[in-house]
C-alpha cells in the first residue's frame, strides 16, 4: 500500500500585509510624517490669523457696520481716517509711546540682565521676582496701577510729597495729557522689562568665559569689557529681542484701555485702542478694520530690517 507524501507545516507561506501595517509604514515615511508635524500649526495659523487678516481686510474695503453689512468702498475708509485728527494724533502718539518705552527697555533690560548675571545669593529667588511683572495677568496688574495713579489718592504722589520731592497735591496722572503718556510708558515699561531682561541674561549666559578672562589679561576694565566684549556678541540677542519687544509695544491694548482709554483728549491713544474704540464701540467695523491695518505695512518695515540685520548678523 503506497503512503502518501506528507506536506510540511513549518513552512508558511508569506502573509500580505495588513491594511493597519500597510497604513503604519506610508505614515512612517519622512515626508509624509513630517507634513503631519506642521499640519497642527497650519490649522491654527489658518484659524486664528489667516482668516481674521483676510475678514478685516474685507471689512477695511467695504462700509460694514455693525449688523449691517454695507457695499464695497474700496479705498475710502483709508482716505476718511488720513484726514482724521484723531488718527493723525494716534499716529504720533504710538510712535512717541513706542519709540520711548523701547528705548528704556532696552537700556533698563540690558543693565537688570547684567545685574542677575553675577554670582549673588538667593540668585535664583531674584530671578524669579523679576519675572513676575511679565507673568500677571496684564489687565489686573494695570488696574493695580490705576489706582496708584488715583487723582485723589495716589500713592505715587503721597510719596514723593513726603519727601519733598514735589508740592501738594501732586499731578493729575491720568487727566492731563503729557502726565498720561508718561503714565501709560512707565506702565508698559514696567511690564516689558522682564522678558527683555530674561532675554538678555540668556545670551550674557551663552557668552564663554575665556572671552572675558582675555581681556582682564590685557588690562582692560569692566567698563572696556562691557563695550568691547559683551555688547558686540549680545547684538544679535538684542536684535531678536528688540524685534518682538517693538511689535508687543505697537499693539498694546490692555495698559492704555484700563488706564485711560485714549483719554485725556485722545493725546494716549494708539491704533489699538483707537480701532477698538471706532470699530466695535461706534460700530464702524469698516473704519475699525483700516485703522488696524494701517499697523501692518508699518511693522511689516521694521520687521524686515531687523531681520535683515539679525541675517547679516
Amino acid at each position: 500500500m503506497a503512503v502518501r507524501p506528507r506536506v510540511l507545516d513549518a513552512v508558511a507561506l508569506p502573509r500580505a500585509p495588513t491594511r493597519l501595517a500597510r497604513l503604519r509604514e506610508w505614515s512612517e515615511q519622512e515626508h509624509v510624517f513630517g507634513f503631519g508635524l506642521i499640519v497642527p500649526a497650519l490649522v491654527l495659523l489658518t484659524c486664528l490669523v489667516a482668516y481674521p487678516f483676510g475678514m478685516a481686510i474685507y471689512f477695511s474695503l467695504s462700509d460694514y457696520w455693525v449688523g449691517s453689512p454695507g457695499p464695497f468702498v474700496g479705498l475710502a475708509n483709508f482716505r476718511e481716517i488720513l484726514g482724521n485728527d484723531v488718527f493723525r494724533q494716534t499716529v504720533q502718539n504710538s510712535f512717541v509711546f513706542t519709540s520711548i518705552a523701547l528705548t528704556l527697555k532696552t537700556v533698563l533690560g540690558v543693565w537688570l540682565a547684567v545685574l542677575l548675571a553675577r554670582d549673588v545669593r538667593f540668585k535664583r529667588l531674584l530671578r524669579g521676582a523679576v519675572l513676575l511683572p511679565w507673568v500677571i495677568p496684564t489687565a489686573l496688574s494695570t488696574l493695580g496701577w490705576w489706582w496708584m495713579f488715583d487723582s485723589l489718592y495716589s500713592v505715587i504722589n503721597w510719596t514723593a510729597i513726603r519727601l519733598g520731592l514735589m508740592s501738594a497735591p501732586g499731578p493729575n496722572w491720568l487727566g492731563q495729557s503729557h502726565y498720561a503718556m508718561a503714565a501709560v510708558i512707565v506702565v508698559n515699561t514696567w511690564r516689558g522689562l522682564p522678558f527683555f531682561a530674561i532675554t538678555v541674561l540668556a545670551g550674557l549666559m551663552s557668552i564663554p568665559r575665556e572671552f572675558y578672562e582675555a581681556a582682564e589679561v590685557d588690562g582692560a576694565t569692566s567698563r572696556q569689557r562691557f563695550w568691547h566684549v559683551t555688547l558686540p556678541l549680545l547684538k544679535p540677542v538684542l536684535a531678536v529681542v528688540v524685534l518682538f519687544s517693538t511689535i508687543f509695544t505697537f499693539s498694546d491694548f490692555n495698559i492704555v484701555q484700563v488706564l485711560t482709554r485714549g483719554g485725556p483728549v485722545n493725546t494716549t491713544h494708539l491704533f489699538a485702542t483707537l480701532a477698538y474704540q471706532i470699530g466695535l464701540q461706534g460700530g464702524n467695523l469698516g473704519q475699525g478694520a483700516a485703522i488696524s491695518l494701517f499697523l501692518f505695512p508699518m511693522l511689516a518695515l521694521v520687521v524686515f530690517l531687523q531681520l535683515r540685520y539679525i541675517r547679516k548678523e
